[in-house]
């Protein structure tokens, strides 16, 4: 078995956390995504299913939930 090590690192006391802007270019992505997963459940949902499920997945985790494609 091998062992695991931690180094622990103290927290940087009064830094005050980063404020998060958001960009345009992830809600375009975010927008492009959920436009193709409409077209291919209007072209043919039981066949194209498991793309729908992969751009689903990929919109669920790799977005922040305080972005959104609606405006």
């Amino acid at each position: 078995m091998a062992k695991v090590f931690t180094i622990s690192v103290p927290p940087v006391l009064g830094r005050k956390p980063r404020q998060r802007t958001s960009d345009p270019r992830y809600v375009e992505g975010q927008r492009l995504l959920v436009e193709a997963m409409r077209y291919l459940a209007q072209t043919d949902r039981i066949q194209h299913r498991p793309a729908i499920e992969l751009l689903s997945e990929h919109v669920r985790t790799k977005f922040r939930s305080t972005d959104s494609p609606l405006g």
